[in-house]
């Protein structure tokens, strides 16, 4: 916030005039609605960045990727035991011919042909033989689980585009090894210029004119002449006591990225609002 009120500050210091402006208005700044410093979450080395500085992206878009060969390895072993068929298979069958044995021991010992201990036996084996097929299911349905966590991996090393923005700076080049946490290295920093957001400091006096949802002109320094509307999505409760000051944000439609952020600007107010500055 400091920074922002010395930028603007800055505008004043530089010798520009406030006569070429509206008497009701307020100075500004126009920012990227965020920007990001996108790291790796996990450590690894880093294989290809896919786009270059000032490049447009897109929601989604693959920006880069580390090494995966040793991840994909251990995702195609715990792929092949998630899908093969054999133990389950193995078991089904034991399970079935256990359970023809005993229902054929069964109707003997109730008729006396055998002794009740071979009956007795024979579900003791048709019991195992379930048991057996329930660990079957069980260590394949790990398996799946197992995959899941690979594939969880594997996606941790793709980093993709939060939302539609540009590059702002490329930090970090294929084959060096990148890690997570405050010491890790950023690998791209990008930001997202649409809409844009409206940095608009005003004087204590003007606390209460605007609010949320009022739609506000806005005259940039560059594109000359230009005059775009936006609307206020926020407005400040708490007054900076040192200057005076409050903030209210803005957002600016910028679809075309004809609007460059990171320039200073004047926000007109409506007649009732106090002058700003």
């Amino acid at each position: 916030m400091k920074c922002v009120r010395a930028a603007l500050a800055s505008f004043f210091l530089a010798g520009v005039s406030l006569e070429a402006y509206p008497a009701q208005s307020a100075v500004c700044l126009l920012e990227p609605r965020q920007t990001v410093e996108l790291a790796s979450p996990v450590t690894g080395l880093l294989a290809q960045v896919n786009v270059a500085r000032g490049e447009t992206i897109r929601k989604g878009q693959v920006l880069a990727a580390l090494d995966v060969r040793a991840e994909q390895a251990a995702a195609e072993l715990a792929r092949f035991r998630a899908q093969q068929r054999g133990p389950v298979e193995l078991a089904e069958r034991k399970v079935a011919f256990s359970r023809q044995r005993f229902e054929r021991r069964q109707a003997m010992a109730a008729e006396r042909l055998i002794p009740e201990q071979e009956r007795d036996d024979a579900e003791a084996e048709l019991r195992l033989a379930e048991s057996e097929l329930r660990v079957a299911n069980e260590e394949r349905q790990s398996a799946r689980l197992e995959l899941a966590q690979h594939d969880a991996q594997l996606a941790l090393r793709t980093l993709l585009s939060p939302f539609d923005g540009v590059v702002v700076a490329q930090l970090a080049y294929p084959g060096e090894v990148v890690e997570p946490g405050s010491t890790g290295k950023g690998i791209l920093k990008i930001a997202q210029l649409d809409p844009l957001r409206v940095h608009v400091v005003l004087q204590k006096e003007a606390f209460g004119t605007i609010n949320a949802g009022d739609v506000i002109d806005v005259v940039p320094e560059i594109p000359a002449g230009a005059r775009y509307s936006a609307r206020a999505v926020s407005v400040d409760r708490l007054i900076d006591a040192a200057s005076g000051t409050f903030v209210v944000l803005l957002e600016l439609p910028n679809p075309e990225l004809a609007i460059p952020a990171g320039v200073k600007c004047r926000a007109v107010l409506s007649p009732t609002s106090a002058p700003a500055q």
